[in-house]
């Protein structure tokens, strides 16, 4: 017998043009010289010859648990024989070593392409139980009738049977008292069968395990491994499970669950729609990180409905209430709004205007910027606490319920981490030589130089928000100098279409375009980032990926509508001495009912657009992708094709697929939180898109895409702080919006202050007179030269304009100072501030402190299973220390009767 790593002395080129050995392991050679082919052991082809559902080897046995795919060199039409050559022995080195390992393969040729090759993989029973035990997987005891399925509706089921799925098509699953696995405690566990022992989830993740980690070359005394790399460097193809029969019809298999085909019907048909999700079922068929994405995202969709009903009650109390709007009345009366003339709001070419000529916009206005906005406003800083508490309570019981509660699974380190691991240290705590891909110093490098890259695409986004900027204020004036200009405001195009929606719309479309395209070139750059950056494990390269992305998606996504909320309309000086961005282009001005609006405008669009590119990526491109190859393929169409060849032509999902479906979710989560007082309908917008989410996530999971390697989670990872992020920071800015954004905060300090004596002329508080209080007078012949050639001939007998601000008026000691007014309204916002975002977080910490992340009960049913577990356990234990003790004693007396008969005889 050979050493366990047999190297072949040959110099090849690796996948990274690098030199290298292939590598055997427990190979037995009996002849040849070495790195002859007779030292490969390779899988015999065979023609397949069973069903088109088949799940196994040709002799019906075998289990199919996994499916490599790769293209036979001597059938490729290319002259690159060398590279092939390397390529080829480079597989047949890590199937060799696969089989050493214990896996058993059959090769089988494509009906459809004769160049394609598709290797099944099975894994053996010892294989099975030798690496559940490495991997600590927990498998079933004996039965467990403690566990049920609690739900809030108990009480309700005559009306929530509508919604259940049908139970005699998905029966609920038995439940188990379950232990990690032992080998040499085996008459321990629940073990009926054992081919259903390890059910086909369990069995992929295990072969998955075994295809990461086997080796196939040695380059610099560093061993290169793993099925990623292989499939990275295109030696293979494709490596995937197999789904367990086709979505749209049963199996002919009587023995075949037909998982995917019930998870179809009843989870992802459109007719399906209204049905709970069968999560048992998609964490059983898909694994428990699948299911967890599934149970939040329906959890947050459920939540949302509570938070769209509320704001559907507030739009639709604004709409009602907008014709008694008195502000707005002032506005579009002609002897009020129409008698007042405003100063132009950019240099030279616009125009003087009259206020009326806003009067659908304030009409409009009026329905976002009322009373009820601050009620929804503390309503959902209050949401939002709700659901992340339920919702950690709701992860806990799944936890219970899917036995993830003390996952013990030893995270390994990464293959591609570990393929780096060059360096020899010194460990700290074993005081052990290990290999690191680099030192400390070395570290220190990377991080500063991912950190240096991530800065410089955030500055990058901030320069196309300013480059919007730049475009806000030079569009404006053309819009000013194109758009009629009629005076009186009565033009039909002027009625609806002002300089400033114009100049909205069309900035916020632009904006969304550059969003789409930046976000596109960060996903590659933020992925490379990453694998520079070299994370140990999956959930660290995870983690570190999700900051980045989220960072870049923050700025990128949120940046427009903080500059629009925030910064917009608030430096802009007066009309005599206005400010200057870059010093040359004017600062952009609000409407006279402010900025809010606008800022709706900008989350119609974003948030709309958004949803509808990303049903078109998610929905479109691997249909179009997958009938693509179908069509190629369609010479074989009358072929019987087997599951294997089904399944390669269906698109890969990646490690980072469901990555994405977070990071689409929680930036619709910071959309409907961050800037929510501004547009109360963004949850009901949100509602709709995620009942279409979850069920078009479910059709292209089971229709559209390959089966993923199933993946134990407890939780859904680093998402839940930064979600927690978002929530303080919703209070923040919302209460901003309120103060700063809207025009709430000046109205309520004329209502009460300014209506009535002293500062008023009423004798009863009201609003009357508002728009008049709230527009400061300005001379034009105070005008400078660069701003206004002959402001005369424009006005005619008028010798003043107005603008927005609280300013004294011309001839008054401090003209164009800020007023009483202004600092009345100045005080009141940073006390609405204070007392909105001191009330909400009180209210926030209550919640939290009272309603605990795990329920009572179900802390009493995860201690009831553990004591019975682990006294079950003992009790095994004890029976089989008591049989071997019987035993001892038996072969005790034997012996001594032996002994003792001839000497009494």
């Amino acid at each position: 017998m050979m050493t366990r790593d047999v190297l072949l002395e040959m110099e090849l080129e690796d996948d990274d043009d690098d030199d290298g050995d292939i590598v055997l392991e427990n190979l037995e050679q009996t002849s040849g010289t070495l790195g002859s082919q007779q030292d490969f052991r390779t899988p015999e082809f065979e023609e397949f010859n069973g069903k088109p559902d088949s799940l196994f080897f040709n002799d019906g046995q075998r289990r199919i648990d996994f499916v490599l795919v790769y293209e036979d060199e001597s059938r490729k039409e290319t002259n690159k024989k060398g590279s092939n050559e390397k390529q080829r022995r480079k597989r047949q080195a890590y199937e060799s070593n696969l089989m050493c390992d214990g896996l058993q393969l059959e090769a089988t040729r494509s009906l459809l392409d004769d160049k394609l090759v598709f290797v099944k993989v099975h894994a053996p029973w010892e294989v099975l139980c030798t690496y559940a035990e490495i991997m600590h997987i927990k498998l079933p005891l004996k039965p467990n009738d403690l566990k049920t399925r609690s739900s809030a509706f108990d009480n309700f089921n005559w009306f929530t049977k509508v919604l259940q799925v049908d139970e005699s098509l998905i029966k609920p699953e038995q439940e188990f008292f379950t232990a990690p696995f032992e080998k040499n405690r085996m008459n321990d566990f629940y073990i009926k069968d054992r081919d259903t022992f390890f059910n086909p989830a369990t069995r992929s993740r295990i072969v998955y395990f075994i295809l990461s980690r086997v080796h196939y070359q040695v380059v610099n005394n560093v061993k290169k491994f793993g099925i990623n790399r292989l499939v990275s460097s295109g030696i293979y193809k494709a490596a995937f499970p197999l789904h367990d029969c086709n979505f749209s019809s049963p199996s002919e298999d009587l023995s075949c669950p037909n998982e995917r085909y019930l998870l179809y019907r009843e989870w992802a048909h459109p007719r399906s729609v209204y049905k709970k999700q069968p999560l048992d079922l998609i964490r059983k068929y898909y694994g428990e990180k699948i299911g967890i994405y599934f149970a939040w995202l329906g959890y947050y969709t459920q939540m949302l409905l509570l938070a769209a009903v509320v704001g559907v009650a507030c739009f639709l109390y604004g709409y009602f209430n907008q014709n008694n709007c008195t502000w707005s009345k002032e506005v579009c009366d002609p002897d009020i709004g129409g008698q007042i003339i405003m100063c132009p709001q950019c240099d030279r070419l616009c125009p003087f205007w009259k206020l009326n000529i806003t009067c659908e916009s304030s009409k409009k206005l009026c329905i976002f910027d009322s009373f009820g906005t601050l009620i929804f406003a503390v309503f959902m800083g209050v949401w939002v606490t709700l659901f992340l508490e339920f919702w950690k309570r709701r992860q806990a019981e799944l936890e219970y319920e899917w036995d993830t509660v003390e996952l013990q699974q030893e995270e390994q380190a990464r293959p591609e981490y570990e393929a780096q691991c060059t360096h020899v240290v010194i460990n700290e705590i074993t005081q052990e030589e290990e290999r690191v891909p680099f030192t400390t110093w070395g570290k220190c490098i990377r991080i500063t130089l991912c950190a240096s890259a991530v800065f410089f695409w955030i500055l990058l986004i901030i320069a196309s928000v300013i480059g919007i900027i730049v475009y806000r204020l030079s569009v404006f004036i053309v819009f000013s100098a194109k758009l009629p200009k009629n005076l009186n405001g009565t033009d039909p195009i002027q009625k609806y279409l002002t300089p400033q929606t114009a100049t909205s719309i069309t900035a916020s479309l632009i904006s969304f375009i550059i969003i789409m395209i930046l976000n596109t070139i960060y996903e590659r750059v933020a992925i490379m980032i990453t694998n520079f950056e070299l994370p140990r494990t999956q959930t660290d390269y995870e983690n570190s990926l999700t900051m980045k992305m989220f960072l870049f998606q923050f700025v990128n996504y949120y940046s427009s509508c903080f500059y629009i909320a925030f910064f917009k309309g608030k430096f802009v000086g007066y009309p005599g001495d206005p400010v200057y961005w870059l010093g040359k282009y004017r600062n952009e001005e609000c409407d006279p009912g402010g900025c809010l609006l606008e800022l709706t405008t900008q989350l119609t669009i974003i948030m709309g657009g958004k949803a509808i590119w990303n049903n078109i990526q998610e929905v479109l491109l691997p249909w179009i992708m997958n009938l693509i190859g179908r069509c190629r393929t369609v010479s074989g169409a009358e072929k019987i094709t087997p599951r294997w060849e089904q399944d390669y032509h269906l698109q890969p999902m990646g490690k980072l697929g469901l990555f994405y479906e977070y990071l689409e979710m929680i930036i619709q989560f910071g959309f409907v939180t961050l800037f929510v007082a501004s547009f109360p309908l963004a949850p009901l917008l949100a509602l709709v898109n995620n009942i279409l989410e979850v069920r078009v996530d479910a059709w292209k999971l089971t229709t559209q895409y390959r089966r993923m390697v199933p993946e134990k989670a407890q939780d859904i990872g680093a998402w839940q702080p930064i979600m927690q992020g978002i929530a303080i920071l919703a209070v923040v800015t919302n209460a901003m919006i309120i103060a700063f954004t809207s025009d709430m905060i000046p109205r309520l300090v004329y209502y009460w202050s300014f209506s009535v004596p002293p500062y008023g002329d009423h004798l009863h508080y009201t609003m009357e007179g508002y728009i008049d209080n709230s527009l400061s007078f300005f001379n034009i012949a105070d005008f400078k030269s660069k701003s206004r050639e002959n402001p005369y001939t424009e006005l005619g007998n008028y010798t003043t304009c107005r603008y927005r601000d609280f300013r004294y008026p011309p001839g008054h000691p401090q003209e164009y100072k800020h007023n009483i007014y202004y600092w009345h309204v100045i005080a009141a916002k940073l006390a609405f501030i204070i007392v909105m975002e001191h009330v909400i977080y009180s209210v926030k910490f209550l919640i939290s402190y009272t309603i605990p992340d795990v329920s009572k009960s179900t802390k009493s049913k995860i201690k009831r299973e553990k004591y019975l577990t682990q006294k079950l356990l003992r009790e095994n234990h004890l029976k089989d220390m008591t049989k071997n003790m019987g035993a001892i004693v038996e072969k005790m007396v034997e012996v001594v009767d032996n002994n003792l008969r001839p000497k009494l005889d």
